[in-house]
């Protein structure tokens, strides 16, 4: 049986023009900080990694809307549980944090529930 009481969140990812004009050193900083959001969102508390999707081997370039290049599903108990992982954009520091995670990338939640078949 399934816990219908928690929220099911697809986590769009977009990669943005910022990360594409960065230098190498830059992007090495930028993809750690992306490390750290994904981990600080499968650890915010009641939260449950379902599975991840990369497309950055055939999506090419910043990704504005969809198509995004990445995806991230997971189970999580309420609205506020789904604010917080979003605000790790706003709050992640880029290397030395004169710059945070937003300013490479983007976050969009879709949030629903599990679409149970029934025969």
């Amino acid at each position: 049986m399934t816990d219908t009481s928690k929220l099911r969140v697809l986590f769009c990812i977009g990669v943005n023009q910022n990360f594409f004009d960065a230098t190498a050193d830059e992007a090495k900083q930028v993809w750690a900080a992306f490390g750290q959001m994904l981990r600080g969102i499968v650890e915010l508390p009641g939260t449950e990694l379902i599975g991840t999707f990369d497309d950055d081997r055939s999506m090419v370039g910043p990704s504005a809307s969809w198509p995004w290049t990445a995806y991230l599903m997971a189970d999580v108990p309420d609205l506020d549980t789904v604010h917080a992982a979003c605000n790790l954009f706003r709050t992640v520091p880029v290397g030395d944090g004169t710059y945070k995670l937003w300013k490479y990338g983007k976050v969009e939640a879709r949030v629903g529930r599990e679409l149970l078949i029934q025969s």
